[in-house]
């Protein structure tokens, strides 16, 4: 892991002050090599301790430590071996698709570090031994719950999807041990998707939930939590960023389920040639 996905994919979890710090390098990687810990502090109105602290945290011994790291992820871009560099938005239509090639590429990396592979594989197995999968997302996040519900029921698995609170209410009642609630929600902090997911658990299922990584309500409640790491001083990026991370994450979770199991396997393959069908004259 390069020094500045380290501190891409840990910012989510950091203070006010080390994001200051975190955003400043992130933005400003290239000139890092010409300030002291001292010239960092003062650029950003913060005491040099704060500094200190904050590669220590990363795991740095000190700051030097992280200067050269920043410094060596910078020449790995430089050769064309990663891509950890923000580009910088001038109109340009070129720059502007290649710099949301990098932070979508960056944030799908940042989101691959912050999921180990028992936590994706605790997933995959819930999901896979489930009798019943309920899927939900409110707003926005109904979009990938939709499209996560739709391959579930490709691969031949008993999934119940809804967006609206009544009804799913109604469907967790009907909830067995064993079964899997599958929570979407990128900041974590709707009441109605927490009480779900309490709901889900007094009837001793199993609740996974997908949101920001940051500490949030709803990935309190959650028996496996995934993380999506994605971040972009303008808004209207750093949605897309999200988006992008978050379907890696799901698409990572589905092959597994698709290529460890012969059954959901031969299941997809018959649902695939079911629709070819239907749109044959």
């Amino acid at each position: 892991m390069t020094a500045l996905v380290k501190i891409r994919s840990e910012r989510d979890q950091m203070s006010a002050v080390e994001r200051r710090i975190a955003d400043f390098i992130l933005e400003n990687a290239q000139l890092l090599r010409d300030y002291s810990s001292q010239q960092l502090a003062n650029a950003l109105g913060i005491s040099q301790s704060s500094v200190v602290k904050f590669t220590q945290k990363l795991g740095f011994k000190g700051y030097p430590d992280l200067k050269y790291a920043v410094g060596e992820a910078m020449a790995r871009a430089d050769n064309g071996d990663a891509a950890v560099v923000v580009a910088q938005h001038d109109g340009d239509a070129t720059e502007s698709g290649s710099g949301l090639w990098r932070r979508k590429s960056e944030a799908e990396e940042a989101t691959r570090l912050i999921n180990p592979s028992e936590t994706l594989d605790a997933a995959t197995h819930a999901i896979a031994a489930a009798g019943k999968v309920f899927v939900v997302g409110l707003g926005e996040d109904d979009i990938p719950a939709r499209a996560f519900t739709f391959k579930l029921s490709m691969l031949g698995m008993l999934v119940l999807h809804s967006f609206d609170m009544a009804r799913m209410t109604a469907s967790v009642s009907g909830a067995e041990s064993g079964d899997v609630l599958v929570v979407f929600s990128e900041h974590g902090n709707h009441p109605a998707l927490c009480k779900i997911a309490r709901q889900f658990r007094d009837r001793r299922g199993r609740v996974v939930t997908v949101t920001r990584h940051t500490s949030n309500p709803v990935r309190a409640l959650a028996d496996i939590a995934l993380l999506v790491s994605a971040h972009d001083e303008r808004e209207y990026i750093q949605s897309l960023v999200y988006q992008s991370a978050l379907q890696h994450l799901l698409d990572g979770i589905f092959i597994h389920l698709c290529e460890n199991d012969e059954k959901r396997h031969a299941a997809l393959m018959a649902n695939l040639e079911r629709i070819q069908l239907l749109h044959e004259p």
